[in-house]
C-alpha cells in the first residue's frame, strides 16, 4: 500500500484525487457509495503486481476530489461523471493506449455501464460489480417509480431530499452510518424509516463485517468526517435528471465486452426484480457482448472487499482475454 502513487489530476473542471499503482495495461477502478479510492485497496496491489497499471479515483463529490458543487445535485450526473472519466482515461493512458479495462462497483458500476454506452471507443472490456445494467424506461421517471414501488422509507427516497438524511446521519455519526452500511447483509431491499436508521441506536457497541478493520474503517471515517456524505448523496439526487438527459439512449444496447459478477446475498441483486433480468435473458439482451454473469453465493454488497481474491482472480482471467 505504501507504494501507491497519489497525485491531482484536473478533469473537466474539477481536480481528481487518484491513486494507481503498476505498469502495464492501465485499469480504471471506479469506486461506489459510501466508498472511495481506498474500496480498491486489495485489488490495486494484486493487478500491479500482475502486469497491469491499476489506477483508482475518488470520483466528483468524494474524498480528495475538490471543485464539484456538492451543493447542486444537477452536477452529478452520469453525463458529468463519464465526462470526468473520459478525460482521466485521456490524461492517464499509456502510449498508444486509446481504450482501458474498466472495473465498476455500485455507483462506479452505474458510471462504468454510462462509459461504455457513451464512449465505448474508450473501454477494451469491462467487469462490472453488484448492480446490472439498467435500461432507460422512457414511461417512468426512476424515483416516482420507486416511490411507487417501495414507499417513502426506501433507501433511495430518503436520500433524495437535500439536508434531510444527513441531519440523521449527524445524530448517528460518521463511523456508525459506515459501519452500519457495510455491515449490512439482508438479502432484501434496504429501508432506512425516518429517525431509526438501521435500527441501532448510536450508542450500540459497533460491530464491524469480518472483512473490515478497525484501521480501515477509521480511514472510511477520517475522510468522510472531512467531506460529509453530500456528494455521494448527490448520485441519487441525480436520478431523474439523468432519466431526462439520456431520452437518446432509450433502446441502445451497451456493445462492450463484459463479465459481472454479484453477491446472493447483496441488496440489489434482491431489489428490482434483478434476479430475474439477469437470469432470464433481460440482461443479455441489452449487453449482447456479456460474457457471463457470476452469482457468488453467501456474499454481499462489497464483493470486492469481503472476497478479494475471488474478484482479483475473476478481473485477471477476463482481461486476459483482451491483451
Amino acid at each position: 500500500m505504501d507504494k501507491i502513487i497519489h497525485k491531482m489530476v484536473p478533469v473537466n473542471g474539477i481536480n481528481m484525487h487518484v491513486a494507481e499503482l503498476g505498469k502495464g495495461p492501465t485499469i480504471l477502478l471506479i469506486h461506489g457509495f459510501p466508498e472511495l479510492w481506498y474500496a480498491w485497496r486489495h485489488q490495486i496491489t494484486y493487478l500491479a503486481s500482475h502486469g497491469y497499471r491499476a489506477v483508482a479515483p475518488d470520483l466528483r463529490g468524494y474524498g480528495d476530489t475538490t471543485g464539484a458543487p456538492t451543493t447542486d445535485p444537477t452536477k452529478f450526473t452520469t453525463l458529468h461523471v463519464v465526462g470526468d472519466l473520459v478525460a482521466l482515461i485521456d490524461t492517464v493512458a499509456g502510449p498508444g493506449e486509446a481504450k482501458v479495462f474498466v472495473v465498476g462497483h455500485d455507483w462506479g458500476a452505474v458510471m462504468a455501464w454510462a462509459l461504455c454506452l457513451y464512449r465505448p471507443d474508450k473501454v477494451k472490456a469491462l467487469v462490472n460489480l453488484s448492480i446490472p445494467y439498467s435500461p432507460r424506461n422512457p414511461k417512468f421517471k426512476p424515483v416516482d417509480a420507486l416511490r411507487a414501488l417501495y414507499g417513502n422509507d426506501y433507501y433511495m427516497i430518503r436520500f433524495q431530499e437535500p439536508g434531510d438524511i444527513e441531519r440523521e446521519m449527524g445524530v448517528w455519526g460518521t463511523e456508525r452510518v459506515l459501519n452500519d452500511l457495510f455491515s449490512y447483509r439482508k438479502p432484501a431491499p434496504l429501508f432506512l424509516p425516518k429517525g431509526k436508521g438501521f435500527g441501532s441506536s448510536p450508542k450500540d457497541p459497533l460491530i464491524l463485517p469480518p472483512w473490515l478493520s478497525k484501521q480501515e474503517l477509521a480511514f472510511y471515517t477520517d475522510k468522510f468526517k472531512k467531506t460529509g456524505f453530500t456528494g455521494g448523496l448527490n448520485y441519487y439526487r441525480a436520478l431523474n435528471i439523468n432519466w431526462e438527459l439520456t431520452a437518446p439512449w432509450t433502446g441502445a444496447q451497451v456493445k462492450v465486452p463484459v463479465k459481472f459478477v454479484v453477491g446472493d446475498l447483496d441488496v440489489t441483486y434482491n431489489s428490482l426484480d434483478a434476479k430475474d433480468y439477469i437470469g432470464k435473458g433481460g440482461f443479455k439482451k441489452d449487453v449482447p457482448l456479456l460474457e457471463d454473469a457470476i452469482i457468488l453465493k453467501g456474499v454481499s454488497h462489497f464483493l470486492h472487499e469481503e472476497k478479494p481474491n475471488e474478484i482479483n482472480q475473476h478481473i485477471d482471467q477476463f482481461f486476459k482475454k483482451f491483451h
